[in-house]
């Protein structure tokens, strides 16, 4: 129905995890010097609120830019070959039997 993308490559993680810290970081720095100046500490609370919430619009949703680089999967092997740590392939019990 609809083609909605809901993930982000691991370059695209990194990316938004490093845009969201700077924000935050820089809505938190000019936050507390203006509640400072302002001798306001609400202000400060006010606008760190509205870095983490600029920063969550940005960060939060998979935006084509976080999914430029897509890993390439390998396709799965056939049931026959697949064998878990420990264990023998199939083949090779028949032939010991």
């Amino acid at each position: 129905m609809f083609n909605i993308a809901t993930h982000m490559d691991f370059e695209g993680q990194g990316r938004a995890e490093r845009l969201s810290r700077l924000i935050i970081t820089l809505f938190g720095a000019v936050g507390l010097v203006w509640g400072y100046v302002i001798q306001q500490f609400s202000q400060t609370v006010y606008i760190l609120i509205a870095g983490v919430l600029l920063a969550s619009i940005l960060t939060i949703p998979p935006w084509p830019i976080y999914r430029r680089k897509a890993l390439n999967w390998q396709k799965p092997r056939p049931e026959a070959q697949v064998t878990t740590p420990g264990s023998e392939p199939e083949s090779s019990k028949k032939k010991k039997k």
